[in-house]
């Protein structure tokens, strides 16, 4: 027997019992009493149908869930929420650089990253889809700080030449070169990441196409957030939209999470569909900035996938059940709402259900960041677990899920598992 073998056999087991979100068709959950197990990093048994009279972690009453996968988020911009009425450029350039300037101290960035992952373990989020800055060591730091903490995901070095403060831009070539040398961590892989057209010369934006295609790695940008910035690309590039202008430098591909998307065109939607690329939404963000409204019906209909992310600094909620809820609110006000909603209390298959909410934030996310092993209880599969032990009387509703999540009090999260390690718990 190999020593590694005998030292992971050795490993104490963890069980873990209660109400398992489990997947229920394609595209949802529900709920079914089970038990899991967990030696190590991983998952090593799942059994539904019995609840373990004396667990280690959980219970008869409590909600054991996979963990979050937030896929659009900024990690120095997390000591910038709540800084309101700005337009999304002037935002930028007056609450949001002067944040991310700090993180050209590589040993703030690393002590931020340590900070931030701890919030996020605190809201049950244990993957994700994250930018850093244009600062190269403060994005290697970054990447290895999250792993450390058991994350998986994809986190970026912001690629910026133009339209910011000079101590945030750097050139093209030397930019590019810096970033194809960030090195992966545990579950943490580097992202291609020009931040936006609006900040990326022609030249940076072909050279992170190509980076991309070498090293097979995701891509983040921003696409259509406001109007303002819809013009403002038109007016630098006369490309015939804005989603051409990534098409054009070979950004668009399956591996590409577009944040926001909301004033596209049917034409920029069947551009999206053909290249594979994935929308990041971002409700909160979206109203907190009053940039528009996403209209995820037309993007569903057109074949557009479809993730969803806090996008913090612009987003004010860090924990993802919240935004969850508010892709329903944004599906509602966007004009789908018809005959009521798609759950128990309405027909409109077009809102989407608490059940679809719960499978977004989890397994639906994880697929968007290709996360292997993610999202999902699977045996083998990677040991990211949330005990969730609910102060109301979900078990009365006909909808629990829907109760959960419209009633859903962050103080209810017990402990949060990201690859096996305890990462956030409310026990002393």
């Amino acid at each position: 027997m190999p020593p590694g073998f005998r030292n992971f056999m050795q490993t104490p087991v963890i069980h873990i019992t209660g109400q398992l979100i489990v997947p229920s068709g394609e595209g949802r959950v529900a709920l079914a009493p089970g038990h899991i197990a967990v030696r190590g990093e991983r998952v090593v048994h799942i059994e539904t149908g019995r609840i373990l009279p004396k667990p280690d972690f959980g219970g008869e009453d409590c909600i054991i869930s996979p963990g979050f996968v937030d896929t659009h988020l900024h990690l120095p911009q997390f000591d910038s929420i709540g800084i309101d009425g700005l337009e999304l450029l002037d935002w930028l350039e007056r609450a949001i650089f002067p944040a991310e300037l700090k993180w050209n101290d590589v040993d703030y960035a690393r002590a931020m990253a340590g900070r931030v992952g701890r919030e996020l373990l605190s809201f049950g989020t244990t993957a994700i889809g994250a930018y850093a800055t244009s600062n190269h060591l403060s994005a290697q730091a970054a990447i290895d700080t999250l792993a450390g903490m058991g994350f998986a995901g994809h986190v970026g070095q912001v690629l910026m030449d133009q339209n910011g403060p000079p101590d945030l831009l750097i050139p093209a070539p030397a930019a590019l070169s810096q970033a194809s040398t960030l090195r992966a961590a545990g579950r943490v892989r580097p992202a291609v990441t020009p931040r936006f057209a609006v900040s990326c010369s022609k030249q940076m934006m072909r050279g992170a196409g190509v980076l991309a295609q070498k090293t097979n790695w995701y891509i983040q940008t921003h696409l259509a957030e406001t109007v303002r910035e819809c013009e403002s690309v038109a007016s630098m590039y006369g490309e015939k939209s804005y989603t051409h202008v990534y098409d054009q430098a070979g950004l668009l591909t399956p591996r590409t999470l577009l944040g926001h998307g909301i004033h596209l065109s049917d034409a920029e939607r069947v551009l999206l569909r053909e290249r594979g690329s994935v929308i990041a939404h971002c409700p909160t963000a979206n109203r907190f900035l009053d940039a528009g409204t996403m209209q995820l019906n037309a993007h569903r209909r057109a074949g557009v996938g479809v993730c969803l992310g806090t996008d913090v600094g612009a987003g004010p909620d860090r924990g993802m059940m919240r935004v969850a809820r508010a892709m329903i609110d944004a599906a509602k006000q966007a004009g789908n709402a018809g005959a009521g909603a798609g759950g128990l209390g309405g027909a409109n298959a077009d809102i989407p259900s608490a059940a679809e909410c719960w499978w977004q934030i989890t397994a639906g996310n994880a697929a968007a960041l290709g996360l292997e092993g993610c999202g999902q209880f699977t045996t083998g599969g990677w040991a990211d677990v949330l005990v969730i032990r609910p102060t109301t009387n979900w078990r009365a509703s006909p909808d629990p899920l829907a109760t959960l999540m419209y009633s859903w009090d962050d103080r209810w999260l017990e402990c949060c598992m990201a690859s096996g390690k305890m990462g956030w718990s409310n026990q002393p």
